[in-house]
């Protein structure tokens, strides 16, 4: 009678749920190695668009201010967007949010945007933008909003017109004084923020300046609160191109008479 073979014990193989594992982290990894492969990371670029968002809001830590660069602002990576105008319109909204916690004050005046026939408009408090009886723009904070609003006016299509309007209360001025009447007044007020938009670059044509005095209050003149409503400075953009068709249309009726 033959011996028995002892019985050989084969190696021990790894789990088959482990080798299903190892396959798929495999199949990952060359998966993110091919989007690695295929995409382009421009970091000079990135940090450029950074910091023209952070230049033209101000987003900086701590409430810091930043000088705003028009040139940085070009050179930033342009981002496609299916309404541009509307685009410009959200980046102005923040901007007024941001000025308004900025100037908070006892009066709780602020910037305000609103829709207007063909357009919209920004409404700014006098005391943001000058001193009691002045025309003069010297607050640092008035002169920072008035080129981040710049530098929105130079990315709106060329078609809108800004029409720069000043507004006061009802408060009677002698003859003697700077501005011996409240048209006068308003209207230098006017002019100061078109100069202001000017310095910016922005172009002269596309700007117009004028007073309303008194005559078109948006509060009542009979308390404080009223008055300091109605001493403001509106910026009126409106495109050109409604008023275009309208002419248009104008000249074909007469045509037709």
């Amino acid at each position: 009678m033959g011996k028995k073979c002892k019985k050989v014990e084969c190696p021990k193989c790894m789990p088959g749920w482990l080798a299903a594992f190892g396959d798929l982290m495999s199949l990952l990894l060359c998966f993110f190695v091919l989007l690695l492969s295929m995409s382009t990371m421009d970091a000079k670029k990135v940090s450029e668009a950074m910091g023209s968002l952070a230049g033209a809001l101000s987003v900086l830590e701590g409430g810091t201010k930043t000088e705003v660069s028009r040139e940085r602002n070009q050179q930033a990576t342009p981002i496609q967007s299916e309404d541009e105008t509307a685009q410009k319109l959200k980046t102005l909204k923040a901007t007024l949010i941001e000025i308004n916690e900025m100037t908070k004050s006892a009066d709780n005046s602020e910037t305000q945007l609103e829709e207007a026939e063909n357009g919209f408009i920004i409404r700014l408090p006098a005391s943001l933008l000058f001193k009691r009886d002045s025309a003069r723009i010297e607050s640092d904070d008035a002169i920072l909003f008035l080129k981040r609003i710049a530098l929105i006016i130079d990315k709106l299509p060329k078609t809108i017109r800004v029409n720069v309007i000043g507004h006061t209360d009802d408060t009677y001025r002698k003859l003697g004084e700077r501005y011996p009447s409240n048209w006068a007044l308003s209207t230098a007020r006017a002019i100061s923020v078109v100069q202001e938009l000017i310095k910016n670059k922005i172009e002269p044509k596309i700007l117009t300046a004028c007073g309303k005095a008194e005559y078109d209050p948006i509060a009542s003149n009979l308390t404080p609160e009223g008055k300091e409503k109605n001493r403001r400075v509106e910026l009126y953009f409106f495109s050109l191109e409604k008023d275009q068709d309208s002419k248009a249309q104008k000249s074909i009726l007469d045509a037709k008479g």
